[in-house]
């Protein structure tokens, strides 16, 4: 018998790149980096630190995206996106949020609407139909005061 190996191990994301779908990592070269302290109360630490991230991808001048990629982003986001990371009181944790948010909205953006194909209805849902406009008929019907026969 001869011995199995070891399943392999699930790949990797590479260091520095940002892993939006199977055929999209962007360079974490490519992203633009602002940090703030964030707003709100905090005392002395909220007031000095700079925990609050923007990250910023500019989808016009990327050279990651190929051309159907960039052409449907620009149409849904414009010429770059931006995202705010301002949760937590680590800038570590904001940054790896601020990540996770943009990869998100960009594979968001690269996914493709179904095409919609028009149907028929069949012929028992047009049957229902026109049975309830003949119910709801004769329900109305009924709520009509008489109408006396002896006048003209």
């Amino acid at each position: 018998m001869a011995a199995e190996e070891p399943p392999s191990p699930a790949p990797r994301p590479a260091p520095g790149v940002l892993r939006v779908s199977r055929t999209l990592g962007i360079p974490l070269g490519e992203l633009q980096w602002r940090f703030s302290p964030s707003g709100g109360p905090g005392g002395q630490h909220a007031n000095r630190s700079h925990t609050k991230v923007e990250l910023s991808f500019d989808i016009e001048s990327s050279p990651s995206l190929g051309p159907r990629q960039r052409a449907r982003l620009l149409e849904r986001y414009g010429t770059s996106v931006v995202v705010i990371a301002a949760d937590e009181r680590s800038q570590l944790r904001n940054r790896q949020l601020a990540l996770a948010r943009l990869a998100a909205k960009l594979a968001e953006g690269l996914k493709l609407a179904p095409t919609r194909r028009p149907t028929r209805p069949t012929r028992a849902s047009v049957q229902r139909r026109l049975d309830d406009k003949k119910s709801r008929s004769s329900i109305k019907r009924g709520r009509r005061p008489p109408r006396d026969l002896g006048e003209s």
